[in-house]
């Protein structure tokens, strides 16, 4: 008997502890474990990501040219998914039954997919058709709608500045903590530079939803959302009725326009032709309108006035006349006879018949290739120099001052550095102390290895109209209150402020009496330079740069179009045509005929008829 209730006491201790630990486990699982709370609330209540607006762009004349549309995302719990029928959703969504199996697949292949967790799967869908959408969303269990914003673009202009955003790749969101997926990101243009401050802060909303998944109110009012914050709004310094009439007449060419006001350094107007619509990069038809720019044979997608380098050709002699004043090699009346062209040796370089050249002026005003290879010469050879070699140096520097062969710090992503021979590439090409002065003359005429972007040309246009003075090239621009800016900061070249007035006045002259007449507006003094670039892949390129007024220029330009022969024929016009538009808001009865002769120009089709 004793034994009995021995074990008896043993059992009814051993059922006792085993209720106090279930007690104990039971305390823990439904006081202290928060977790089981949460999976109980995520039966009813959801976290919706709110997504910021992104900041809007505007012009320099506070024109909108970029703002935001709603679209919607229509999201799924593929374990809460019910749909009883699929075509009557098709029919909803306006896609054929196969677009949705493609997305449906295309979602369950895609990295992370779970079938407990939100998954996208038709994306951006147009406001007029979540309308219609939304009356029969209560009839597919699982399936709920996001809205996000996508970019709209108010001009068909200027592309390549504003960019373009898309989707965020896994790098991205591995290695910014901001980024999850399906967020969007600027990837060119001002979109990609200015993404941080352009995209905002993303917000949180809880909701409580019904067993289909509809919102049916706010979970504690609302207290533990975190609101969205927009994007900063922007600036930009372009002026876009410029741009677009700048865009018109690089219609059917290839070629860049690059146009700064010179006492600020920001950017008016910058053109890669062929261009497109910004809007092909947008919305549901973003990646068909990809697909076409890439399959493109002219590249719409390249920026010309960023990406593509040329001979500077002519455009290159003021500059060279600046180098050889600020050295003393030449006086502004220096004399050099020109007699059909340059000759040293069995070296001969031809020139075109003009006038004597007297001065720096008169031989800038008739280009004269003689005279420019002449004091390039004097330039490297100088007894400063202990050799041609040490010549060459000092000569690159001063260009590296004006930005030729240089990255410009411009606030858009890229930009190449263009080409600024040195002794290291002679130094292989011929040996060392093999070649002369004689050996690489056309570097003082702007040909031979020496390559500049449009950006690049544009920007020494506007030094020498500012008389050596110069801010750096930007299309946003910075608050006035931001003297940490790079672009807040004037700058300045070694070259004596006298010696740009002698320059200066030969550019004036070449549009009065020389080589670029035809750029001649009433009442607008014009200074410029005409250029006719070698390209040893077909015609010349047509060059033209200039700046006006001449006295407080208020725009500098540069113009390069692709096998367009000399700088008078297209880029002469072209440049001038802005330049009156920009000042004068209209051109005048008088040039109606050469507007109308560049806005005709097909030189794409020219030459494709030429190749066949």
């Amino acid at each position: 008997m004793e034994s009995f209730n021995i074990r008896r006491f043993v059992i009814q201790s051993i059922m006792v502890l085993a209720g106090i630990i279930l007690l104990i486990r039971l305390f823990f699982m439904q006081v202290m474990d928060t977790s089981y709370i949460a999976l109980a609330q995520r039966n009813v209540i959801r976290e919706v990501t709110i997504y910021p607006s992104r900041g809007l762009i505007s012009d320099r004349n506070n024109k909108l040219v970029v703002n935001n549309e709603a679209v919607y995302d229509l999201v799924v719990i593929p374990r809460q998914a019910k749909l009883p029928d699929t075509l009557k959703l098709c029919q909803l969504l306006g896609i054929s039954l196969e677009d949705f199996q493609k997305s449906v697949k295309r979602m369950r292949a895609s990295k992370g997919y779970s079938s407990y967790k939100s998954q996208v799967l038709i994306k951006q869908i147009p406001a007029n058709v979540y309308a219609r959408l939304q009356e029969y969303m209560f009839q597919f269990e699982g399936f709920y709608t996001e809205v996000r914003t996508v970019r709209r673009y108010t001009h068909k202009s200027a592309a390549h500045v504003l960019g373009y955003i898309g989707e965020v790749n896994q790098n991205q969101i591995d290695s910014m903590e901001y980024y999850k997926m399906r967020d969007y990101i600027g990837i060119s243009g001002i979109e990609n530079t200015y993404e941080n401050i352009l995209r905002g802060e993303k917000g949180i909303k809880n909701v409580f939803v019904d067993v289909h998944n509809r919102e049916i109110g706010s979970y504690r009012d609302g207290v533990e959302d975190e609101g969205a914050t927009a994007g900063y709004d922007l600036n930009i310094t372009m002026d876009i009725s410029l741009q677009q009439y700048a865009e018109e007449l690089m219609a059917n060419k290839k070629g860049s326009v690059v146009a700064i006001e010179p006492s600020t350094g920001e950017i008016l107007t910058l053109v890669s032709s062929p261009t497109y619509d910004p809007n092909w990069l947008t919305g549901r038809i973003r990646g068909e309108g990809m697909r076409m720019l890439q399959g493109d044979t002219l590249k719409p997608l390249f920026n010309r006035a960023l990406m593509a380098y040329y001979p500077p050709g002519s455009t290159f002699k003021p500059l060279m006349a600046l180098l050889a004043l600020q050295d003393n090699v030449i006086r502004p009346n220096y004399y050099y006879g020109c007699n059909g062209g340059y000759r040293i040796g069995r070296l001969r370089v031809g020139c075109h018949g003009h006038a004597s050249c007297g001065s720096v002026q008169a031989a800038i005003q008739h280009s004269c290739n003689a005279y420019f290879c002449h004091i390039f010469k004097l330039f490297i050879e100088q007894k400063n120099y202990d050799n041609v070699a040490d010549g060459l140096t000092a000569w690159k520097g001063y260009l590296n001052e004006f930005g030729l062969g240089q990255q410009l710090p411009i606030d858009l992503p890229t930009s190449l550095k263009g080409y600024v021979p040195d002794r290291n590439l002679y130094n292989r090409m011929y040996g060392e102390k093999r070649w002369k002065a004689s050996t690489i003359i056309s570097l003082g005429i702007g040909q031979g290895e020496l390559g500049v972007t449009p950006l690049q040309l544009a920007n020494m246009t506007a030094i020498i109209a500012n008389r050596g003075e110069f801010y750096f090239p930007h299309v946003v621009r910075p608050l006035a209150t931001d003297t940490f800016s790079l672009y807040n900061r004037k700058q300045t070249v070694s070259i004596d402020k006298q010696h740009f007035e002698t320059v200066v006045d030969g550019m004036e002259k070449v549009v009065q009496a020389g080589t670029a007449r035809v750029a001649q507006i009433e009442d607008i003094s014009v200074c410029g330079k005409t250029g006719t670039a070698e390209n040893p892949h077909g015609a010349d390129h047509s060059l033209f740069i200039c700046f006006a007024p001449k006295d407080n220029p208020k725009i500098a330009i540069a113009v390069i179009v692709e096998n367009a022969g000399y700088g008078s024929r297209y880029a002469a016009p072209i440049s001038s045509l802005m330049i009156e538009h920009y000042l004068k808001g209209e051109i005048s009865e008088k040039r109606k005929w050469l507007e109308k002769r560049m806005l005709d120009a097909d030189l794409i089709g020219a030459t494709k008829l030429a190749k066949k």
